[in-house]
């Protein structure tokens, strides 16, 4: 007969629950923690909404407003798109950084996720194993006792709706 886990060997072979999140928080430094405080609030609709709010804003004065109260002369615009583009390249780098360490960070979710996985179906396969092994201890013990399977499990039914009408907790 094969040999089943006790209790006590599974539960040696249990280790502390750790939080994936945790873990990864501590690992990030300074950069990398405003990298993704970064790539958090820049990919939000809140700094979309801003940028439009502010493009519109910006190109609507200077286009309707009258001329002697507009803040950009045309020359202008070419530096206001230079300064958009700065921004993007900046922003660009930074946002493919933050999403680098969110897709490490899903990672080590994946992995914890699959260890507690790994770690279930163990527990499982003993528990299983002790179901089958009782199961058979069981049948033995109506063998012997004479009965056949079927007679031994119509009684344990017969007897168990006694109890449910005796006690209908």
């Amino acid at each position: 007969m094969e040999h089943l886990p006790s209790i006590e060997e599974l539960l040696k072979h249990r280790q502390p629950p750790q939080n994936p999140n945790l873990e990864h928080q501590k690992s990030l430094s300074a950069l990398e923690r405003l990298a993704l405080w970064i790539t958090e609030h820049v990919g939000s609709m809140g700094f979309f909404i801003i940028i439009l709010v502010w493009t519109i804003v910006w190109m609507a004065w200077n286009f309707l407003a009258p001329p002697q109260l507009k803040f950009d002369p045309p020359w202008a615009f070419a530096f206001w798109l230079f300064l958009s583009n700065m921004i993007q390249l900046f922003l660009m780098p930074l946002i493919m950084i933050g999403q680098n360490l969110q897709g490490r960070h899903a990672e080590l979710r994946a992995e914890h996720d699959f260890e507690i996985n790994i770690k279930a179906e163990r527990e499982i396969g003993a528990l299983l194993q002790h179901i089958e092994f009782q199961n058979n201890l069981l049948l033995a013990l109506v063998i012997k006792s004479g009965l056949t399977a079927d007679e031994a499990l119509k009684l344990a039914q017969s007897q168990e709706g006694h109890r449910q009408i005796a006690d209908p907790r």
